[in-house]
């Protein structure tokens, strides 16, 4: 295959499953075999060990849990962090920078369902400096 090929070529996409630890919580996502995830430094994603992986709201499918997600807001409040009030994880939820999307912690997919994994850094801690790189991010 040509290099110009290659570049033009989209990647595949696919539904992927995922949850939180205990189950409660399951929902799909679908998203291209080949990801850019995002590794963000602020406060909450540094503590938690969050890989941002943004979709648009018509790609996330909640499969079951609902009335098992508590929700988290701080600061702002325009994030509304959803976790499962039985084993504490967040597996995914509304972004500042995306309230149209969803962020899916990328830790609560399977990886192996994934051609490529691209990781890029995200200075979180000075968000209001930085918030203008996330767009280049537009949910897949």
């Amino acid at each position: 295959m040509s290099a110009a090929r290659k570049k033009t070529r989209k990647p595949n996409m696919g539904w992927h499953r995922g949850g939180c630890h205990c189950g409660a919580v399951a929902f799909e996502v679908q998203a291209p075999d080949e990801v850019e995830l995002v590794d963000c430094n602020c406060s909450m994603c540094a503590k938690t060990g969050y890989l941002h992986l943004i979709v648009p709201k018509a790609q996330f499918k909640l499969m079951r849990g609902e009335d098992m997600l508590a929700t988290y807001m701080f600061n702002t409040s325009a994030a509304k962090h959803m976790f499962c009030n039985v084993c504490g994880i967040k597996s995914f939820y509304v972004p500042r920078s995306h309230p149209d999307a969803y962020s899916v912690n990328f830790r609560c997919l399977n990886p192996e369902e994934f051609k490529s994994i691209m990781t890029t850094e995200f200075d979180g801690q000075q968000w209001e400096l930085h918030a203008g790189e996330l767009s280049q991010l537009e949910p897949n």
